[in-house]
């Protein structure tokens, strides 16, 4: 790169011109390190919420690795204070709106970047402080951008990449807490475990449904309520098609978890720098879209789990299958589980209205020249805040499950969900009478997210 600048008046986009739709304006070499410096600090007009500190730890790991293949045209030293950063644990202010998806993630990768230039701020060790102290905190100065750094930095797509591989870490565990759960639920509403029979799913052997209803199996094994005799001869679909249900979320997890996992694994800066070849290529590698259609079916895919369940949460607080109406051995003076399962049907409801897709909107920007982009980061930070909601909703159904299985004693479950049901009763007794249940989801939410399955 430095010698293409020295060797050529050539025009090389965003190393000796102007950015986006100013690409047709000269920048004399004098001033090349100043173009980057005021790349980054102009683009840093995030707004909104702050991006939680473990998806900004991911945003400078995915940064690292992205340059570090060597086509990007940035100093070592750029990349070892950003190491610097994940190692220390310091962590950039950055906020979650701003980016389009499209010439990357540019606002938030600008305020990412800021402390490089001893501007912004970060959190270190608990405490939030303009970068500059930090800086004279840890010894370190300011680095001097050479040309293309600046836009190396903020082009890329490390912002819908750390949100969506947080979703995707979080997805995989709610997955298997979905199916957990449901058994659970499946037991205490006294369900039937024929539609889960490995010839059911041999016949129709899509991926996840088949290694769902496996799964059921195992959970179930030994149960002294699934094997005792049956009065009805159907469940409802929220039961006897969780395989259908859950093993179409499970695929839709495999499929995005792909196409995630190349991602991180890429450069998507621009332009790319070839030394070997002896080219300097101006194209499209920031571009979201190849995530923001990912992250929007992940969306729909976790929403989902959260929608069945909440139809299973109903089915037992009905008063069918023997089961007190409200889960509550006296309703009428106690309202017992009548609430929570509303609390349920809204985040449901929200999640519903998160599910309207962010990767057909397309708003044109910087004067026509980025003319399609993908609003992948607000496709990734809606999903975040549908795993967030799922959470709730599972908690609601254990808190549900773990009731009804109360009133099917003596009759036991099998001894793994004995087991997980006695670590949740540490945290959430069973419910004699009306008490804040606030507490009890919150309580609830906190044993999902511990919980080792």
């Amino acid at each position: 790169l430095d010698q293409k600048i020295a060797s050529s008046n050539k025009p090389v986009y965003g190393v000796n011109t102007g950015f986006g739709s100013l690409y047709n304006k000269n920048i004399s070499n004098n001033d090349l390190s100043k173009l980057q410096e005021n790349l980054v600090k102009s683009h840093a007009c995030g707004t909104g919420d702050e991006v939680p500190d473990e998806i900004v730890k991911l945003m400078l790991l995915l940064k690292i690795q992205s340059l570090s293949y060597g086509n990007s045209g940035v100093q070592l030293a750029t990349v070892k204070r950003l190491i610097d950063f994940y190692n220390h644990n310091v962590l950039p202010v950055v906020y979650e709106m701003g980016s389009l998806g499209a010439s990357g993630d540019l606002a938030p990768l600008a305020h990412l970047s800021l402390p490089l230039i001893n501007l912004g701020e970060v959190r270190y060790k608990g405490k939030r402080m303009p970068s500059s102290e930090l800086n004279s905190i840890m010894k370190w100065e300011p680095i001097e951008f050479k040309a293309k750094e600046g836009l190396a930095l903020l082009n890329g797509t490390q912002l819908m990449s750390a949100y969506g591989i947080h979703c995707l870490i979080h997805g995989e565990k709610l997955l298997n807490l979905a199916s957990t759960i449901g058994a659970l639920s499946l037991d205490g509403f006294d369900g039937r475990i024929e539609p889960f029979s490995e010839s059911v799913h041999r016949i129709r052997p899509q991926r996840g449904q088949v290694m769902i209803a496996r799964k059921f199996r195992h959970l179930l094994a030994g149960s002294d309520i699934i094997a005792q005799p049956k009065k009805h001869v159907q469940d409802p679909y929220s039961f006897r098609c969780i395989p259908q249900v859950h093993g179409a979320s499970a695929d839709a997890l495999y499929y995005v978890k792909d196409i995630f996992l190349t991602e991180v694994n890429s450069v998507t800066d621009n332009p790319n720098i070839f030394p070997d070849e002896d080219e300097i290529i101006s194209a499209g590698n920031f571009h979201g879209q190849p995530l923001a259609l990912p992250l929007d079916f992940l969306g729909i895919a976790l929403a989902e789990l959260g929608n069945i369940s909440e139809r299973r949460t109903y089915q037992l607080i009905s008063g069918a299958r023997e089961l007190p109406n409200y889960l509550v051995a006296n309703p009428g003076i106690n309202s017992g589980l009548m609430i929570p399962q509303y609390t349920a049907a809204s985040l449901v409801s929200q999640n519903k209205q998160y599910c309207s897709p962010a990767s057909i909107d397309s708003i044109v920007s910087s004067n026509g020249q980025e003319d399609h982009v993908s609003m992948g980061a607000n496709a990734a930070t809606k999903t975040l805040k549908i795993v967030n909601n799922l959470y709730r909703i599972l908690a609601i159904e254990l808190i549900t499950a773990a009731q009804a299985i109360s009133f099917r004693r003596p009759l036991k479950t099998s001894e793994y969900l004995e087991d997980f049901m006695g670590n949740f009763r540490e945290k959430v007794p069973f419910i004699e009478d009306d008490r804040v249940l606030h507490d009890d989801i919150a309580n609830a939410v906190d044993f999902l997210k511990q919980v080792k399955l």
